[in-house]
């Protein structure tokens, strides 16, 4: 009777566990297939390459294109990854490998409380205290910028994600094994040599999961950007112009408007395409972890 009840426990555990999963993927299915069919209209209306690749915004004429917003999203996004990551990764190695263990957490307490931080919290920091300064900035190096450019919006969002990806890496070197650091120092290795050599080795895979998962947020945070960005529907040439990316323009038009032909459409279509953005993000992301480890560069 006992052997029979575990054997019912661990079924039904097995059962929950894929009923959840399918349920998860499910979900995700749904979001897309209801984004295309609210989609369809606008593309059975106008050629997906106009859609995509041409920068005329004007809803009042039937013209949608989307190029300045899908440029404003991906930009904004690679300014944010390239001042989060190094500082990121740094962050972690640091208060993982070398602080002391009380003022480790005694971070990690206010990284938890800036990870927990609304996002409009961080948009009137912005506003208060990034776009004057980059205002200044624009002025020193000769840019005339009113301060709401694509700079600004690319600080807020590294510092944004920045909770994340830290907390993260912090797990993932933690779980590398004491001994494997132990014998590494025991063969006269430094300190650095350890931690280049087999601390961020073995956790190649995890420090990666937890850029993607970071930077997923990234795609999506919409209040604290559109606050500092401009919100002007033009390619940025510079650092130092306004831009708009997708989820500042669904934010700020969708219940609005909705009388325009296509418009309604048009917003979903955005909601697609940023969709596909952070579809091609994760699997960049596990394409390029999938040859490193070919190449062996990750530990096995």
């Amino acid at each position: 009777m006992g052997m029979q009840w575990r054997y019912v426990k661990n079924a039904a555990a097995s059962i929950s566990i894929r009923s959840s999963l399918i349920l998860v993927n499910l979900l995700a299915f749904t979001i897309l297939i209801v984004l295309y069919i609210k989609s369809r209209p606008i593309l059975v209306s106008q050629p997906l390459t106009h859609l995509l690749f041409s920068s005329l915004w004007r809803p009042l004429k039937g013209q949608f294109g989307f190029l300045p917003y899908i440029v404003g999203t991906i930009e904004v996004t690679a300014i944010a990854m390239i001042l989060s990551i190094p500082m990121c990764l740094l962050s972690a190695i640091y208060l993982s490998e070398y602080a002391h263990k009380r003022f480790r957490e005694l971070v990690r307490f206010a990284i938890d409380i800036l990870a927990g931080i609304p996002s409009v919290i961080y948009g009137l920091c912005g506003v208060i205290v990034v776009v004057p300064f980059i205002h200044h900035l624009g002025r020193f190096v000769g840019s005339l910028t009113t301060g709401y450019c694509l700079l600004s919006g690319g600080i807020i969002l590294a510092l944004m994600v920045a909770p994340v990806i830290i907390s993260v890496t912090m797990e993932v070197l933690a779980t590398v094994p004491r001994q494997a650091r132990e014998s590494s120092l025991a063969l006269g290795t430094t300190k650095w040599e350890m931690v280049r050599h087999v601390v961020l080795k073995s956790s190649l895979h995890g420090i990666i999961a937890a850029i993607v998962l970071g930077f997923a947020r990234a795609f999506g945070e919409t209040i604290a950007v559109l606050m500092v960005i401009g919100n002007v529907a033009k390619i940025p040439m510079s650092f130092f112009d306004p831009a708009y990316p997708l989820p500042a323009l669904i934010a700020n038009n969708y219940g609005e408007m909705m009388s325009i032909p296509l418009y309604d459409s048009a917003l979903l279509f955005a909601s697609l395409v940023l969709l596909f953005l952070v579809g091609a993000f994760s699997m960049g992301a596990h394409m390029t972890l999938s040859r490193l480890m070919k190449k062996g560069f990750y530990g096995k």
